[in-house]
């Protein structure tokens, strides 16, 4: 008899507990559960990012909860996100109205089939190094930042899983290898780059960008060339600047730095990379015989009177002249 009893009691409670700590479980807060355990007034320090004491060692050891996290994610999504989106769309757009109003700048008069040397291997080297890293980056820039929106709804799990895995590789990797490539020309051409008078007067007349107008002088560099060389001296190195700081945080970066710099790089990254659509734009389709000085290192003689005339007047000065006119030679080249 006392045996069947204590099987039924044993039976009843197998069912009865689990169902009442399940009730438990459902019922339980977890923040009014510290305020019980800890009170009010530690909860609410440990909420607004106050450090307590810990034998842990880190420069944010003591701090429970980042709350600056949540601000930069507001200003992330919010802000940088939808106003670089804007500032990519604008000049996309802008370019193509200007093409399909201006179209290509073409050359004036017939080419000469004079050639001119423009650009050493090792300069053409070094800009095709620079911009191939620069196009991967912009590439897997927008991929992060914008891929789960446009990409991942329509893309299956793999190819979304792998893309976004290897933007992120591609973007840690290629990162520093940008930055060696801009130092390696801002030192190369800084001193092509100052602007003088003849810039002044270039701007004065639209750089030559207008239907029918006339092309002013220029020196090696014109004045569109210097702007976006000091973009690159002071945007770029902004961006090449807060990149390492998240690419290499070993250096003491606290999560707030690199919050900061995340949004500092963002902001950057954007803005030039829609600068960066004039500059693709003038150097490819934009205007006629501008691709081909960084293919093959030079220029019709045509191209370089109509386009950096000073500079061409100084090369036929010098007692050897890079003026080359054989067949032979241009194949070399």
């Amino acid at each position: 008899m006392f045996r069947t009893l204590l099987a039924m009691l044993m039976v009843i409670a197998a069912f009865t507990v689990p169902m009442s700590f399940a009730e438990t479980a459902e019922k339980a807060d977890p923040q009014k559960e510290m305020v019980q355990l800890a009170g009010p007034e530690f909860w609410r320090e440990v909420r607004s990012g106050e450090k307590g004491f810990t034998v842990a060692n880190g420069s944010e050891a003591g701090q429970l909860i980042n709350v600056d996290g949540q601000r930069w994610r507001e200003v992330r999504n919010q802000w940088v996100s939808p106003i670089g989106l804007i500032f990519i769309g604008a000049s996309a757009l802008s370019l193509l109205l200007f093409y399909l109003w201006a179209g290509r700048i073409e050359l004036s008069d017939k080419r000469s089939g004079k050639k001119v040397k423009r650009w050493t291997p090792f300069e053409r080297a070094m800009h095709w190094f620079t911009a191939i890293n620069f196009l991967i980056l912009g590439f897997s820039g927008i991929v992060l930042l914008y891929g789960r929106h446009f990409i991942k709804p329509v893309a299956p799990d793999a190819i979304w899983g792998s893309l976004i895995y290897a933007a992120k590789l591609s973007h840690n990797y290629l990162g520093p290898l940008f930055v060696l490539g801009l130092l390696c020309m801002l030192v190369k051409w800084f001193k092509n780059n100052m602007i003088n008078k003849v810039d002044i007067e270039w701007f004065k007349q639209g750089g030559g960008i207008l239907p029918n107008g006339k092309h002013p002088d220029a020196g090696f560099c014109n004045g569109g060339e210097k702007i976006w060389f000091w973009l690159l001296a002071t945007v770029g190195v902004v961006v090449c600047v807060t990149g390492l700081v998240m690419d290499f945080p070993i250096f003491g970066q606290t999560r707030a730095d690199m919050q900061i710099a995340n949004v500092i790089h963002g902001i950057a990254s954007l803005g030039l990379l829609a600068a960066a659509f004039g500059h693709i734009y003038i150097g490819t389709v934009g205007t006629e015989g501008a691709l081909e000085g960084m293919a093959t290192g030079y220029v019709d003689e045509t191209w370089a009177k109509q386009h950096h005339k000073l500079w061409l007047e100084e090369v036929q000065n010098l007692p050897e002249s890079t003026t080359k006119t054989s067949a032979t030679d241009e194949q070399k080249a």
